[in-house]
């Protein structure tokens, strides 16, 4: 006799930095359903024997199609991270705009496969803006089909990720039981830094390397020593060929400085908050986004990489990422960090109720 793993249905998935946390912690993954066919790809190729779906999860069909892809297995978890540009400081924060409702296909999935609990992720401007609108209607749909719910804005560097990124995440439970959010593992003067991170990655600033390639340099913290166990290849540490203006801007920005530090009439074509960031080796990163136009490297007058901002995501070197590099930093930058996903599984595992198997 043994227990089977817990198993999870992925919704919004993208190339599935939430999944492959509960992965990281002992639960088998099912299926990922996203509407875009290149992070499906890097999906399928990281999530063991998972399957995929292409499907527009505005379309009451899918739910159907995740129904027969699924079969007779029991589906212990739900989770998904549905897009959030109504809701994010970097969007147009349109209450009509019809993304803000896609959080509704998760309720209607909950009916179909009665899940123990759900996951649901989001920027935590979801919890606030339109009047919580958004959160009450999240609270109320899933209360009444039994979920106890409990929510809260979890800090990414709390839990040992090197970004500074803050999340919502919505947790509930069938039943009368409430949720409680796994503790803090880091505090500040612990952060795992930029330099923790990715220090080891050689400089790309001479020649850009290929996507599958090889280490230069051995690891240099524990946390380096973690991201290159599972592989001795090195992936997707690819560097960008700039213009020797941009070259020459970013020169000129300091360590953890941005576009306000730079000397009068330099780099007036990128003014916004963000532009010219350059990171800190001693602090964590900002906010990785999808673009990778407006943050460069903390020592490097370059953008990271996407194996940089990988790692920055907790994304361990054994994840590959496939399509355009256009398509990995986009994959990257949506995706949640999967650390964060393997803490909130953890502790999740002891709220689930799992039958013994004979074998």
């Amino acid at each position: 006799m043994s227990n089977r793993k817990p198993t999870v249905i992925d919704m919004f998935s993208g190339c599935g930095g939430l999944s492959r946390g509960f992965m990281d912690a002992g639960y088998e993954v099912l299926l990922g359903v996203d509407n875009e066919a290149i992070a499906l790809k890097t999906f399928k190729e990281n999530h063991g024997q998972s399957e995929v779906l292409q499907a527009d999860l505005f379309d009451p069909a899918t739910i159907l199609e995740m129904k027969r892809i699924v079969g007779n297995k029991t589906v212990d978890l739900i989770v998904g991270g549905p897009p959030c540009q109504g809701f994010s400081l970097t969007g147009t924060r349109d209450a009509d705009d019809k993304r803000n409702t896609l959080f509704k296909s998760m309720i209607e999935a909950a009916k179909v496969f009665d899940p123990q609990a759900f996951v649901l992720e989001n920027v935590p401007g979801f919890a606030t803006l339109y009047k919580g609108k958004a959160k009450d209607e999240i609270i109320k749909e899933f209360s009444k089909l039994g979920y106890t719910v409990n929510f809260e804005v979890l800090y990414a560097p709390d839990y040992g990720v090197p970004q500074i990124r803050r999340r919502i995440f919505f947790v509930g439970i069938k039943g009368e039981t409430r949720f409680n959010f796994p503790e803090p593992t880091h505090f500040p003067h612990e952060y795992v830094t930029c330099g923790d991170a990715i220090s080891d990655l050689q400089d790309r600033e001479a020649e850009l390397g290929k996507e599958i390639d090889v280490y230069v340099n051995e690891p240099l913290s524990d946390y380096q020593k973690v991201m290159r166990a599972k592989t001795s290849v090195l992936y997707n540490h690819v560097g960008t060929r700039h213009t020797d203006h941009v070259k020459e801007v970013i020169s000129q920005v300091p360590e953890g400085g941005n576009h306000k530090d730079l000397p009068p009439g330099v780099g007036d074509s990128r003014k916004f908050n963000e532009a010219w960031t350059r990171y800190h080796s001693k602090k964590p990163s900002k906010t990785i986004d999808t673009g990778h136009r407006n943050h460069f490297h903390y020592k490097y007058d370059r953008v990271p990489t996407v194996r940089e901002n990988a790692r920055l995501q907790t994304f361990a070197d054994d994840f590959v990422f496939y399509g355009t590099k256009t398509q990995q930093y986009r994959q990257v930058g949506n995706a949640v960090p999967p650390l964060l996903g393997y803490h909130i599984a953890k502790k999740l595992k002891s709220y689930l109720k799992i039958e013994q198997v004979v074998r």
